[in-house]
């Protein structure tokens, strides 16, 4: 076996390695993202309503993103709705 070849293969392994480790870490945030935005749950699961309910809106949840979303609930999510997951805001 030649040992001389030896360390300059395990070398060019590791600088490609160490590359493609930096280039999936680049990705990462963008990954992140889409997986988050996959992770909502479905209106019908949290029993959203499109009319508010004990006087608690969408619009004074801590979760609601304006003008019509939520960070945990997935499409249009009206000001005046309600969920099961409400919160008020802070």
């Amino acid at each position: 076996m030649d040992r001389t070849r030896k360390p300059q293969a395990r070398r060019e392994f590791l600088q490609k390695t160490g590359l493609q480790v930096a280039g999936l870490a680049a990705l990462a945030p963008v990954a992140i993202a889409t997986a988050r935005a996959q992770d909502k749950l479905a209106p019908e699961m949290v029993m959203y309503q499109v009319q508010p309910k004990d006087g608690q809106r969408c619009d004074g949840c801590l979760h609601f993103q304006p003008p019509n979303a939520c960070a945990i609930v997935n499409g249009e999510i009206k000001p005046e709705g309600w969920c099961a997951v409400w919160a008020a805001k802070g």
